[in-house]
């Protein structure tokens, strides 16, 4: 004898998968939008639902050439199964609490030619850690908008408000596609390396790199391209448009692979250093501190390779 007959009657359910169609094609009163819902065909929820109004003994739908509608049992039971099952996704919830959120300001180059490429890790690493990250070049405010962690170029100190962390000094290098420099005679001169097309970005520090790394005596070249991003001048030398200047950091992983190479042998040393702040406090929370000891193991990780 099967087991629910040797059950009370006040204890035999109906089948949850039968609810759940019920309550999905009672909130949309269309099957076809309950199954995309659902993730099942429109069939199955049809099926489902016609054997839970033979189990009840009661036609809890009209059915219309487009939609359905409730009769009135039908319209009673479903607001006593809605109502059933918030009280299980909220039961739910407790038990299983929502991501902690890591909100993190980073200037649009960072986030693009860092931070996003190595967020495969981290997410990994840490599934129950959420991060919204807020891409602006403007100083952004810890507390009117709420943000736990910032990367910003600069230079100590920071003021008493806030704890500061070297994350990537600003070594500047000369990149370019390989086949830009196809049939040029290697390492380039300075002269070789003014004649090409210069792509600049707002923070120009081509006159400064040709001078003080190159050795280039004679006048600014004027001819080039210019960006309002570093991450766009990046871009632009990927394509083969010219020679950009960036971070060396920032371009690692391509300059490893082969897609950019050192147009250039030598190196400027920035002015404005890369750190990663937040609000000085007594204790951190928990999901802020995760991210920034990552933030700092990815740090020491690349001072490695660069040995």
């Amino acid at each position: 004898m099967p087991i629910e007959k040797l059950l009370p009657d006040e204890t035999r359910l109906p089948p949850l998968n039968a609810l759940r169609a019920f309550e999905a094609a009672g909130r949309h009163l269309n099957f076809r939008i309950a199954a995309e819902h659902l993730g099942v065909s429109q069939g199955a929820v049809a099926q489902q639902v016609r054997g839970l109004e033979a189990q009840l003994d009661q036609r809890l739908f009209e059915r219309r050439h487009k939609s359905l509608a409730f009769t009135d049992a039908g319209r009673a039971y479903h607001e006593q199964v809605s109502r059933a099952f918030a009280l299980l996704r909220s039961a739910t919830a407790t038990l299983k609490p929502a991501p902690a959120k890591v909100t993190i300001s980073v200037t649009p180059s960072f986030a693009s030619r860092w931070l996003i490429p190595n967020l495969a890790d981290f997410t990994k690493a840490h599934p129950d850690i959420e991060l919204l990250i807020l891409a602006t070049e403007n100083i952004s405010s810890f507390h009117s908008e709420g943000i736990d962690l910032a990367v910003r170029q600069g230079r100590p100190p920071f003021g008493a408000s806030l704890n500061a962390e070297l994350l990537f000094r600003q070594e500047i290098v000369a990149i370019c596609a390989p086949a830009l420099l196809a049939g040029k005679r290697q390492p380039l001169d300075a002269e070789a390396l003014a004649g090409l097309v210069l792509l600049h970005d707002a923070h120009n520090l081509w006159p400064a790199f040709l001078k003080e790394v190159a050795g280039w005596t004679g006048a600014p070249p004027e001819r080039g391209l210019r960006f309002n991003q570093t991450s766009l001048s990046i871009d632009a030398a990927l394509a083969g448009q010219g020679v950009a200047l960036a971070s060396r950091f920032l371009v690692a992983a391509e300059l490893a692979s082969g897609r950019l190479v050192r147009a250039f042998p030598g190196a400027l040393a920035g002015e404005r250093d890369f750190y990663l702040l937040t609000r000085r406090s007594a204790q951190l929370p928990a999901a802020v501190t995760v991210v920034w000891q990552w933030l700092i193991s990815q740090r020491d990780e690349n001072e490695k390779q660069s040995i």
